[in-house]
């Protein structure tokens, strides 16, 4: 048996038997470069505590296991090794056991990831461990809630750059191998085994300090290192990093009134990573996609700063004080989520953060929410596979939302101060819930357990709407009535109106709701503006608002303006007529942003045509002033288009739409980052309509200019995936800006392009490579799958049957992470609906069914996947039978 899959239960049981006290780790990494090295050799050496007599396991993943000794006696490693667990029986009181073995370095980015630049052949290592990837380095116990205090060492080649979680306090090199140097590093203070971390390898390097005095009086010295690859050195933009780095540890040093624990502050930006970033305490890991080295926008800008504050935030939420197992994930994702948005607007210059989370990072949680694999935010994870599954957008969006309802809610003062007790009763332990309501209560003067069970112990989303009857006491609107004669009307009862029903439990579940409503009207400039707020509290199915009775109608009435809770809104029929019509000319950002959003859900849910939304979109995109905005209504249009959009219609709603995009490419600003969205635009339409092909090309050989636009290398693999897709971009044209393009990105987009080659050998080549071959990284699986998937339905038919007759296979024979892409990716996700036939009863939704139906006991994060797929796919069949008005002529 291997073991891999940790359940809670057998966790709960070992920490109720041990406690961990130190690790002492090394590891040997001077072979790295040679790739025909699968591994290097790990030691640790572990102190603990344990219940006289008893048993438990250690957990390592690797190669092999050399030797395990406890207690000063080697144990018969045939007899302890039992898959991912070494079997340690009759323990004493005081423990210590050293495990000596081979670890294996990983092309999926779990645990030690091997990268080789194709720029320059070298050689770099970084760790990742989140859920519990740590044991394919070092033997531990894997669980969050057995912290100990970690000393690492390294044998790495002399010239590499080495890093750990605490700072280097020697460096030796070796006698007998003067090429190879020995790093020590100081003790770290107690952590958990999910957040250590080792950087290895020829990285480039700057340094700097941050110093400050807090208002007691302590005096904080921080070392700060940037690290990147050394063939991105020229595009690291070190100055700009330290200095949102400064402002962030100034600002939460101050806002949690408990000074940084953790010595230095390293960020590593580094390639193939699974994630965003990752906290680890001292050494904090982030993508390298941030790393711009081609023309970004300002909002790629800002959401590489939100995560740079998500990650500090960490450094008190999660890494300072954990959760005791993964049910309560979101103790530590959705305050960092929260407080990255929070750092973002309170320390840097950007005045957009809460805009564009509740643009693009709700929205994430609302789709999320919306699915038959919800959960509570309090989730239950009963083993390490749901944990992996549970980093969602219930645990991050959903839960910082809430949270942002829960400052409107108790207020800002007491949710600082009760966050501070927090950190100083729970210092380096392990809470649940419980322990936060307690700090919370005692700060707010709020018995909080009502509202957590509402908010963080139920499922599902909320449908807020107003009900908005006549002076007269008419049910009709009052601006409906007086449609015809011009007059707006006086609004008489209003009120709004709640729905709430727990898909998991199917209980009605009214939330309280904290928030504004808003009204607009235009003003002498024709401008739409805020005329007029209410702050009022929700509860139940209906809370009426007599404020508004009496007043004259507005133009639009906002629900949740200022988007202070976590709710769908409907806007009422007057108000959706003003935004249809005006939206443009709404000059609040959060009220427009507000509004893209829900004419984006009545799109999704299929309440009206996706060709309105795209309608809408072409209308008034170009007056967008948030590029965050832009870019993520941008996205929606063409997902509208490619998903929602009924086939009989998709073409001429996407000629349109493409016809839209190359105007405003032309008259966008030069060199503006609205310019850049619809050049990006432009390309991903043009995957499926070939119209516009040889103004791309001409854009990639120069023969057509755009004044100010940079066709730089991600925007030209942009174009080149086009032109591939429609059988215009030929192998030897894809190798040659291949040669021209050696960086990682390159070839990621090489391999995109070449598998999108509408070419039943190409496919056929790209799906062995993908679900047969083992060769692929994980960057370049997922550039493979994208490019796999570009192709039309013909192409891709014959892959439906063989996509559910390997999932079995897949998730059996490869690692979770890899697993996964192969299983969510591959899904033959886009079909349309012929027409007269209900969405559920579609070939591909049946198929589904039944290989669901026909595999019960398949594991319950692989069911999952497939559960959310076809959730998907029914969504998007919905929407195409949806039905009304669109100005696309037929």
């Amino acid at each position: 048996m291997s073991h891999e899959n940790l359940q809670r239960s057998e966790a709960s049981e070992r920490s109720a038997l041990i406690s961990t006290t130190s690790y002492d780790v090394s590891l040997d990494v001077r072979q790295a470069a040679d790739p025909a090295v699968p591994g290097y050799t790990s030691r640790s050496v572990i102190t603990f505590t344990a219940e006289p007599g008893s048993s438990t396991f250690l957990d390592f993943i690797g190669g092999n296991v050399h030797s395990v000794i406890l207690n000063g006696k080697s144990l018969p490693v045939g007899n302890v090794v039992d898959g991912a667990r070494i079997m340690l029986d009759n323990l004493g009181a005081e423990n210590q056991v050293t495990v000596t073995g081979t670890a294996l370095y990983s092309r999926s980015g779990e645990g030690m990831h091997r990268f080789v630049d194709p720029a320059d052949g070298q050689t770099y290592l970084y760790t990742q461990y989140e859920p519990a990837d740590a044991r394919r380095v070092f033997a531990n116990f894997e669980q969050p809630d057995l912290k100990a205090t970690y000393t690492f060492h390294v044998m790495a080649p002399a010239e590499w750059q080495v890093a750990s979680n605490g700072a280097e306090v020697n460096r030796t090199l070796l006698t007998s191998d003067p090429a190879t140097a020995c790093w020590d590093f100081a003790t770290t203070l107690p952590m958990s085994t999910y957040i250590t971390s080792i950087l290895a390898g020829p990285y480039f390097r700057a340094e700097d300090r941050w110093q400050a005095t807090l208002d007691d009086g302590t005096h904080l010295d921080v070392p700060l290192a940037l690290y990147c690859r050394a063939s991105m050195a020229d595009s690291f933009d070190t100055e700009q990093l330290f200095a949102l780095t400064k402002k962030g540890l100034d600002f939460f040093n101050r806002l949690f009134d408990y000074p940084y624990p953790w010595g230095k502050y390293d960020q590593a930006f580094v390639p193939e990573y699974n994630l965003g970033a990752m906290e680890n305490p001292g050494l904090v890991t982030f993508t390298e996609s941030y790393v711009f080295t081609s023309r970004a926008t300002d909002a790629q800008y800002q959401a590489r700063a939100n995560t740079m504050m998500h990650e500090m935030a960490h450094m008190w939420f999660g890494d300072l004080v954990t959760m005791q197992w993964w049910d309560d994930l979101w103790l530590k994702e959705s305050f960092a989520d929260y407080m990255g948005t929070l750092g973002v607007d309170r320390a840097t210059d950007w005045d957009t953060a809460w805009v564009n989370f509740a643009n693009k990072r709700k929205a994430w949680a609302y789709v999320q929410d919306q699915l038959p694999t919800t959960h509570p935010i309090v989730a239950d994870i009963p083993d390490l596979e749901a944990a992996k599954q549970n980093f969602d957008g219930i645990t991050y969006a959903k839960g910082a939302s809430v949270l942002k309802q829960l400052v409107a809610y108790v207020g800002f003062d007491s949710f600082i101060a009760g966050s501070r007790e927090y950190f100083r009763k729970h210092a380096y332990g392990n809470t649940s819930l419980a322990d936060l309501l307690a700090a919370l209560d005692a700060a707010s003067g709020r018995d909080l357990s009502g509202w957590a069970r509402q908010w963080l112990q139920t499922s599902g989303i909320s449908m807020l709407s107003l009900d908005i009857s006549a002076v007269d006491g008419s049910s009709k609107d009052p601006a409906v009535e007086g449609a015809a004669t011009g007059d707006a009307g006086v609004l008489g009862q209003v009120a709004i109106v709640q729905e709430a029903v727990d898909p998991v439990t199917g209980r009605e579940e009214l939330r309280p709701h904290r928030l504004r409503v808003g009204s607009y009207d235009f003003d002498a400039d024709g401008a739409l503006v805020r005329t007029g707020t209410i702050e009022t509290d929700v509860a139940g199915a209906r809370t009426e608002l007599p404020q508004l009775a009496g007043q004259p109608r507005p133009a639009l009435l906002l629900v949740n303006d200022d988007d202070l809770t976590y709710a769908k809104v409907r806007l009422d029929p007057v108000s959706e007529a003003a935004v249809r019509a005006s939206l443009d000319r709404i000059t609040d950002p959060m009220a427009r942003a507000l509004c893209w959003t829900a004419l984006w859900n009545s799109a999704r849910d299929g309440e009206s045509p996706a060709s309105r939304y795209v309608d809408a979109v072409t209308a008034f995109a170009a007056a967008e002033t948030g590029i965050g905005v832009l870019l993520n209504v941008l996205d929606n249009a063409t997902t509208a288009v490619e998903r929602y959009t009924p086939a009989a219609t998709r073409g001429r709603v996407r000629a349109s739409f493409l016809a839209a995009a190359a105007a405003e490419l032309d008259q966008a600003a030069p060199g503006s980052d609205q310019q850049l969205a619809w050049a990006r635009t432009l390309g991903t339409l043009s995957r499926q309509d070939g119209a516009l092909l040889p103004r791309l090309r001409g854009l990639l050989h120069g023969t057509h200019a755009v004044e100010g636009l940079a066709v730089d290398a991600e925007l030209r693999w942009h174009l080149w995936h086009a032109l591939a897709a429609n059988g215009q971009a030929s192998a030897a044209e894809l190798d040659a800006e291949l040669a021209r393009d050696t960086t990682a990105s390159g070839r990621a987009g090489h391999a995109t392009a070449m598998a999108s080659r509408p070419d039943p050998d190409v496919k056929a080549a790209a799906w062995d490579a993908a679900v047969h071959g083992t060769g692929l990284s994980n960057q370049l699986l997922t550039a493979t799958i994208s490019g796999f998937t570009t192709a039309p339905p013909a192409l891709l038919d014959p892959y439906v049957e063989p996509y559910f007759d390997c999932l079995r296979a897949v998730w059996d024979s490869r690692s979770i992470e890899i697993a996964s892409r192969i299983v969510r990716g591959l899904y033959p996700a886009a079909q349309d609906l012929p027409g007269g036939m209900e969405p559920k009863d579609h070939p591909l939704v049946r198929r589904t069914d039944a290989w669901l139906d026909a595999n019960p006991d398949a594991p319950h994060a692989l069911r999952r996947i497939i559960v959310e797929q076809r959730s998907h796919l029914l969504r998007a069949l919905t929407a195409q039978a949806a039905v009304g008005p669109s100005s696309i002529a037929p």
